[in-house]
């Protein structure tokens, strides 16, 4: 099969900033291996000499992956601002982490974040949760390689490449290219290299979503009075049909109660709502940036523990304007083209999935586009190479050090880079597994799908963790139950597998197996059952924790 680039609408100016964009990237790839890593200590913890600013940008850029650059526009098109809620959880949680969680490292010295378990349970707990965070990372990171490869494959092959009868294979291709540039700049310079890439990267998506913003207003006839109006359900006609055609889609907070539901209380299956932001969406934000060495590798970068939490405090700062930014974008998306299909100039509102990259390839002026499509790299890349990094610099010293101890530095500097292949590869075969897993599953949007796959690991983990720094209890034992717990009760939990058990529960069985529950409820479930059974195990008397 020949593969073509002719059916796409680019043009000569957008090529010329996407080509700019990428000789920038493989610039600073060959600038840090000038300076090439000559240990361990530097290619996983850069000396610790990161600048806080820097590390804060990097963390960021690793949180606003291609699942936002592509699922938060599509999450205000559809609905509404809820989804910014979801940050009352997160700043919780970055208060809990700067407080608790990052002191904690510093003070016994961690390359990674699973060696504090080791002197608090013994060396088995520590390659248990290794291994559960290098699986759920596997499942986070493929998740966001497929999303990332979902607006690449339409801009390189056509904006139709859905309907084509050789979609699986244009996707792969996708993926396959955003894996070998991720791996590429990983295997040169460590976590140093990531981290300034990153602020690269950061730069180059904020002036792309800003500029997204600029030309949607531009194209909008319409005053910001009359966008307000429409925004809020106020305006005068409202045609029937439209997405989202008579909602308040300027509403932030949603309280969750639901008057209708009077055994609940509320609606489970809301994901964005209060409720869930104070328990479910604190817990994953606790999760994601205190036991995800994927995270947490950056801010063990800085020079001391408090530099190290005052990052991922400044971090969500600067993250949420951003955050609000995209969901501005998918607001003024669903103004745009409901004007458009109002005017008679289209048949019907844009699949909400497409909805972004459709525009930028239709509607952006020449250059913008290219530079819409650097923006697509710079999230998509820069939550891979870190990824990649982390999982790297967990198997080299929580297992391969251990499987072949006493070599030099060199040599496990060189199975380091190693590891990088060999992740980078197999976060490209999860991505394509990812790919048949939403065919199989369409009515889960990109967000649901990217935040959904990560309490896979993370109510094990966060549970652990909990227990470690807040109780004396635990052991081996109990560590590796609760991992299992964690993993086993978010699968029953998925909308696959919940129905089929709950209905044969005594008394509520039946009227249970009708409810749809949002993950937000899957990780508290998840976590509150891993800490019961972890908090059961009797003090393993290992404890050299500090």
């Amino acid at each position: 099969m020949l593969i073509t680039l002719a059916t796409t609408t680019f043009r000569a100016a957008d090529w010329i900033v996407l080509g700019g964009y990428l000789v920038l990237l493989v610039f600073t790839g060959w600038w840090f291996s000038r300076r090439e890593a000559k240990s361990t200590h530097e290619y996983f913890l850069a000396g610790r000499r990161m600048p806080m600013w820097a590390v804060s940008v990097s963390i960021i850029a690793t949180s606003l992956s291609a699942a936002t650059f592509v699922g938060a526009p599509e999450q205000s098109y559809t609905g509404d601002l809820t989804y910014l809620s979801t940050n009352i959880g997160g700043l919780i949680a970055v208060f809990v982490v700067a407080y608790v969680f990052i002191p904690a490292y510093y003070r016994n010295n961690c390359t990674t974040v699973y060696e504090l378990l080791e002197a608090r349970f013994g060396p088995g707990s520590k390659r248990a949760t290794s291994a559960a965070f290098m699986v759920g990372r596997l499942f986070a990171s493929g998740a966001r390689i497929y999303i990332g490869a979902i607006p690449l494959s339409m801009i390189l092959f056509g904006t139709d490449v859905a309907e084509s009868p050789n979609y699986p294979v244009l996707m792969i291709c996708s993926i396959a290219a955003l894996a070998v540039v991720g791996t590429f700049y990983t295997l040169f310079g460590g976590i140093s290299s990531v981290i300034w890439t990153d602020v690269i990267q950061t730069v180059v998506l904020i002036v792309a979503v800003l500029a997204a913003i600029v030309v949607l207003l531009s194209k909008i006839d319409l005053p910001i009075e009359s966008i307000v109006q429409q925004l809020t359900g106020r305006a005068d006609q409202v045609a029937p049909g439209l997405v989202g055609g008579g909602m308040d889609k300027l509403n932030v907070v949603d309280v969750g109660l639901d008057p209708s539901k009077p055994r609940w209380g509320f609606d489970p299956a809301a994901q964005f709502t209060l409720l869930t932001a104070v328990l479910g969406f604190s817990l994953i934000g606790i999760a994601a940036n205190g036991t995800d060495h994927d995270m947490v590798q950056r801010m063990l970068t800085c020079k001391n523990a408090i530099q190290g939490g005052r990052s991922v405090l400044l971090s969500i700062a600067i993250g949420v304007p951003l955050v609000l930014a995209f969901l501005v974008v998918g607001l003024l998306l669903w103004v745009f083209y409901r004007q458009a299909v109002m005017g008679g100039s289209t048949s019907g509102m844009p699949e909400s999935k497409v909805v972004f990259v459709q525009f930028i390839i239709k509607e952006m002026p020449a250059g913008l586009s290219g530079l819409m499509l650097a923006g697509l790299f710079a999230a998509g890349v820069g939550s891979l190479t870190s990824a990649i990094n982390a999982m790297a610099a967990t198997f080299v010293k929580d297992f391969y050090a251990r499987w072949v101890p006493q070599r030099s530095d060199a040599h496990y500097l060189s199975a380091g880079r190693w590891a990088v292949i060999g992740w980078g590869a197999a976060l490209a075969l999860f991505a394509v597994a990812c790919l048949f897993w939403q065919r199989a599953s369409p009515g889960t949007t990109l967000i649901g799908l990217a935040l959904g796959v990560m309490t896979f690991a993370y109510a094990g983990l966060l549970a652990v963790y909990l227990v470690a720094l807040f109780t004396k209890r635990g052991n081996t034992t109990s560590v590796i139950c609760a991992l299992i717990t964690g993993f086993v009760s978010i699968a029953l939990l998925q909308g696959w597998a919940w129905p089929h058990w709950t209905k044969h529960l005594p008394w509520i069985g039946t009227e249970l197996s009708q409810v749809k529950l949002a993950f937000p409820w899957h990780m508290t479930i998840g976590t509150g059952l891993a800490f019961a059974v972890c908090v059961m195990g009797k003090p393993s008397g290992v404890n050299r924790a500090r």
